[in-house]
């Protein structure tokens, strides 16, 4: 073969190699991010509802403005409620803000200490951790106490825990992800387990001190603890793609709340309103001031952005763990986010 049929014949097979590479490219995702940009966040909000989510909830806080609600698709696909602003959303891992808050704080007061081991907090569980005797509360904190993650471990879904113990269980007697402090891996072990440090410590449930250190002093009258906190009809239902289950029911042991209790709340933590004297320091220097949440059915993502002095909270109601449902939902908040901002300029 010559020169000339060779560079022919490699052309060919770039161009078809080119054609065929389409077939994997996520085009909904490329949709998503090329339509033309709303004029409102209600309209985009409604859009993201044609990309296949059930419903959504948006909460919009800008600095000098009354905060504003939007929602739309399925609070209730099966009875056929409409998606409403003021329901409630399971927030997932957003919790593990209030959790840090709330190790802060008995930081401050001296009841708990930073630099103290997992060890000496549960010499129970000494043994059954890696490196317990290294790893110290700051660590779990930051996730950089190397401690596998439970939802990891590959028996987790298949035969979902039964009980807290249960769920513990599937993260005990592993050998550490990393050393203590020399990386970064984020592990709901961690939290589960100041969780219970908080309870051991205070001698009652975490939820209650969070309630009155946290939710009263800053008037959130829509944020709970558990779901048996709440009449259920008042959740938003969750749903996993190609499934006909609603997850409503499911007690996953994390929080419930509002979108605008949760942009409350994330107003105080960025506004340093959450915290008595001192204690911010302590938290600026063990956690982070934003968060995302997922489970099956639930999706939240909460953040503050200082340069328009904006908190945008968005919950949605639709999951897919193998799917482009989270990328999805992080294109559609991007956008929402570039909405407010282009209104802030104009």
């Amino acid at each position: 073969m010559n020169k000339k049929n060779t560079k022919r014949m490699l052309r060919i097979v770039f161009i078809l190699a080119s054609i065929s590479s389409l077939w994997f490219v996520p085009w909904i995702l490329v949709k998503a991010w090329i339509l033309p940009l709303p004029d409102t966040v209600q309209e985009q909000v409604d859009e993201a509802i044609g990309h296949g989510f059930d419903g959504m909830i948006v909460y919009v806080d800008q600095a000098g403005k009354p905060p504003e609600l939007y929602a739309a698709g399925w609070h209730d696909r099966k009875k056929k409620i409409p998606a409403y602003p003021q329901a409630l959303f399971k927030i997932a891992s957003i919790t593990k803000l209030y959790i840090a808050v709330a190790t802060t704080k008995l930081v401050k007061e001296g009841r708990l200490s930073l630099d103290k081991t997992l060890a000496e907090y549960f010499p129970e569980l000494a043994s059954r951790i890696e490196n317990a005797d290294k790893i110290t509360l700051r660590m779990m904190v930051q996730h950089r106490s190397g401690i596998p993650n439970f939802v990891d471990h590959p028996d987790y879904w298949i035969k979902p825990p039964k009980s807290r113990q249960e769920t513990l269980e599937y993260a005990l007697d592993l050998p550490a992800d990393f050393e203590p402090g020399e990386d970064y891996g984020y592990s709901n072990t961690n939290y589960m387990l100041l969780e219970d440090l908080i309870d051991k410590t205070l001698g009652y449930s975490h939820q209650q001190y969070i309630k009155e250190e946290i939710l009263k002093p800053l008037g959130l009258k829509h944020t709970y603890g558990s779901l048996s906190e709440v009449p259920i009809d008042n959740v938003m239902s969750g749903y996993y793609a190609g499934i006909e289950t609603d997850f409503k029911t499911e007690d996953t042991g994390l929080m419930l709340a509002t979108a605008e209790d949760v942009g409350k709340f994330l107003r105080a933590l960025n506004d340093g309103s959450v915290f008595k004297e001192g204690e911010q320091d302590i938290y600026s220097s063990i956690y982070v001031y934003e968060h995302t949440g997922l489970l099956p059915g639930y999706q939240s993502i909460a953040k503050y952005f200082k340069d328009i002095d904006t908190v945008v909270i968005q919950f949605n109601n639709t999951t897919n763990f193998n799917g482009y449902d989270w990328n999805l939902a992080e294109i559609v908040y991007n956008r929402i986010v570039k909405i407010v901002r282009r209104k802030k300029s104009s």
